[in-house]
């Protein structure tokens, strides 16, 4: 089988406001043709709480939270975004690389399992709950969007942040769910470097779609 290699431009966006942010994806994703090159995007986000296509509000925040709350495109339940979490946004032509949305999403974990993997961490995803997770508490979690068979929004990995906000909810819809990060489970690197490292191996597994 032939493979061929598609370019995936990557930008590093620095520290973003959610909403802009999506808009922009979505503008991007609305205005891409056939030849666009697929682009990740590597942010951070100032604390924001965002509800996905399938949020219940039963599962938080609470009313009248400090915390601004911005509902999303991006399938999944409700999730934290804050400083020293790394978001990788993928715009990606889905349909272009011969990619279903499922395959495509084993390819973003597994991308976080490999990256924990280099550090001596084990890692694994859950049936029915995607994401990445280190014994019962999750580290990465994603939910995306996919516009004409091309995907955008992405994944979250927790580096080094205030993890205290996720007690406010039920994280991606899970009451109870524990909520870990990369700096708890021994691993140095920051999120500047652990979201350059997370992109490369993305690309890597891209490249044989």
């Amino acid at each position: 089988m032939r493979v061929t290699a598609r370019p995936c431009l990557v930008e590093r966006l620095g520290r973003v406001a959610y909403a802009p942010t999506a808009a922009a994806m979505r503008a991007f994703t609305a205005a891409r043709d056939a030849a666009t090159p697929d682009r990740l995007w590597i942010a951070e986000h100032p604390p924001v709480y965002t509800l996905g296509t399938g949020a219940d509000f039963s599962h938080g925040p609470p009313p009248g939270c400090p915390i601004p709350v911005c509902r999303s495109e991006r399938g999944g339940e409700v999730t934290y975004h804050g400083p020293g979490q790394v978001l990788l946004y993928t715009l990606i032509d889905l349909g272009r690389r011969g990619l279903g949305v499922r395959d495509f999403v084993t390819r973003l974990e597994q991308s976080v399992i490999d990256l924990l993997a280099e550090h001596g961490v084990a890692a694994q995803r859950r049936g029915g709950a995607p994401g990445v997770y280190v014994a019962d508490a999750k580290v990465a979690a994603l939910g995306l969007r996919v516009s004409r068979g091309r995907c955008y929004h992405g994944l979250a990995l927790n580096v080094d942040m205030d993890l205290a906000p996720f007690s406010a909810i039920d994280p991606c819809g899970f009451p109870g769910l524990r909520v870990t990060q990369t700096r708890d489970l021994g691993i140095a690197a920051t999120a500047d470097a652990l979201g350059g490292r997370l992109a490369t191996l993305l690309i890597d597994r891209l490249a044989h779609a």
